[in-house]
């Protein structure tokens, strides 16, 4: 009786199975790659939640009120402030502007 092709096929066989094998751990290798990284983003999000949360306990109940002319709705012009003198343009000389 001749075996060889008998043989044969099952040396196809096992060849598509060892591909196959070889795919699958392929694929695992980089599914754990992803699942390596998921995890990396989850922690970094958990530790992101927990200094948010401490940050925010450190927090007045209240919003501080705001000076008079940051309430106004934006920042003043230095000069304009009452309680500070004015600038005299010395430090725009010193780097060279006019």
């Amino acid at each position: 009786m001749n075996i060889e092709p008998l043989l044969d096929a099952l040396g196809i066989q096992e060849n598509a199975a060892r591909a196959l094998a070889d795919d699958l751990r392929t694929q695992i290798a980089e599914l754990q790659s992803r699942l390596r990284e998921a995890e990396t983003h989850l922690e970094h999000l958990a530790i992101t939640r927990k200094t948010v949360t401490a940050l925010a306990d450190r927090l007045p109940a209240v919003p501080p009120d705001l000076p008079q002319h940051l309430a106004a709705g934006g920042w003043a012009p230095t000069d304009s402030l009452p309680d500070r003198p004015r600038r005299t343009g010395r430090v725009h000389r010193g780097a060279g502007r006019p």
